[in-house]
């Protein structure tokens, strides 16, 4: 099942760091930020990492969970998040199942050979289970910017209507 905007997000369960599980239902109540990106240790998702790790007490005085998500194993997400020193927690998503739900599974050049890679995006969903926005296809530099924003966008809203 696709997901869409202002739509709830489909029943989903994932295993992240720290043996924490995460599904549809497990941050009701919470803004929560999934990011989607290629793989551990390379350039670009370690500057991605890094920004989301240099604003996170932003993130969570906003009212928001962060997760990483890749199709890396859960050996290399603990690699990663201990190397950085990240304090949020990284989903294995090594059968890809929240790839395909969120469609971030693209077809890619690489060195002049199609293969299948994580098209880098970003979620946002709120306290009531139903995707707010979505970034796909994005490029690092003020990406984690725009997401806070965003976020504090989405708690002030919350906060009238409650």
């Amino acid at each position: 099942m696709a997901i869409v905007v202002n739509k709830p997000i489909p029943e989903f369960e994932a295993n992240a760091t720290n043996g924490i599980k995460v599904s549809n239902t497990s941050h009701l109540g919470q803004v929560l930020v999934l990011y989607f990106y290629p793989k551990d240790n390379t350039p670009g998702c370690t500057t991605e990492a890094m920004q989301f790790r240099d604003k996170y007490k932003d993130f969570v005085k906003a009212g928001a969970v962060v997760f990483g998500v890749s199709r890396d194993n859960m050996k290399s997400h603990d690699d990663f998040k201990a190397k950085l020193e990240l304090p949020f927690e990284l989903i294995a998503d090594t059968e890809e199942k929240m790839c395909h739900m969120f469609g971030v599974v693209k077809n890619k050049i690489m060195y002049g050979k199609k293969v299948k890679g994580i098209e880098r995006s970003t979620f946002l969903i709120g306290p009531d289970g139903i995707l707010q926005q979505e970034w796909r296809g994005l490029k690092v530099p003020g990406h984690v910017d725009e997401v806070l924003k965003s976020v504090k966008t989405l708690k002030s809203l919350v906060k009238k209507a409650a």
